[in-house]
């Protein structure tokens, strides 16, 4: 099972919405998918249709005393299925601190392997011992960047907690979210990105009226304006991250 995880230090980047977009793309292509949303805030879960936390407690399904796959909900649609977000993981460095930490995520997520092709976890936005265990477990981490020097800040220290944790950078996959061409220096960085974004993923995603309004709807925008500039921008974007993924069916890397 390949794991996939959204993540930037600074929130209001469009985070979520990507990663509720990439996980629904993933299951209409016929991929079992499970969707972590590991923020307390539960935004995700909410753009999923899902109001309530877990049946359980955060400290018992890091134990390992309730399987993970008794936390799994359905949602509406087929293929794809949500580990929904609880308010008390805001005590989650806690629990993992309790349950040595750093590679626990990859080992709650293993048993899921036999029936998932992927799981794509959305991350709360600051560096924590949460953080760190996601990054160890993750295939790849998708950052989207607004076209701003705060958020290419943001990009440099996540390179740096990498680099000072000893973490294969090359898991680190930017790309451009919440663009809006009609401003001169979205335009000029999306044309002519940082050298220190190599890996970045050719779609950028518009600001758009219409990833607002996922709230409203409690669907992704793929669903509700399949037609729409934001949703082909989601659609190409998935088509590059399943590059990028070796161990999904039918990947076709070059």
């Amino acid at each position: 099972m390949e794991v996939i995880a959204l993540y930037n230090l600074k929130g209001g980047v469009g985070k979520t919405a990507a990663a509720v977009n990439l996980a629904w793309l993933a299951a209409r292509d016929g991929l079992r998918t499970v969707f972590w949303d590991l923020d307390a805030q539960g935004a995700a879960s909410w753009y999923l249709g899902m109001e309530e936390g877990l049946q359980g407690k955060p400290r018992k399904l890091l134990s390992g005393k309730r399987p993970i796959g008794r936390e799994l909900c359905d949602t509406a649609w087929d293929n794809l299925q949500l580990l929904p977000a609880d308010e008390r993981y805001r005590h989650l460095d806690l629990h993992l601190d309790e349950k040595g930490g750093d590679d626990r995520l990859h080992q709650l997520l293993e048993p899921l392997s036999e029936r998932y092709a992927l799981a794509v976890l959305d991350c709360p936005p600051s560096f924590s011992r949460l953080s760190e265990s996601v990054f160890r477990a993750a295939s790849r981490v998708l950052v989207p960047l607004v076209p701003t020097p705060l958020s290419l800040r943001a990009w440099a220290q996540l390179r740096a907690f990498f680099k000072q944790h000893q973490l294969p950078r090359r898991k680190l996959v930017p790309f451009w979210s919440m663009v809006d061409r009609r401003r001169g220096m979205h335009r000029q960085l999306v044309e002519q990105p940082p050298l220190n974004m190599k890996r970045l993923l050719g779609p950028a995603i518009p600001y758009s009226t219409q990833v607002e309004q996922m709230g409203l709807h409690q669907r992704p925008v793929c669903d509700f304006a399949p037609t729409s500039p934001a949703a082909r921008a989601y659609e190409a974007l998935w088509d590059e991250v399943r590059q990028h993924l070796e161990g999904l069916p039918g990947h076709h890397l070059s």
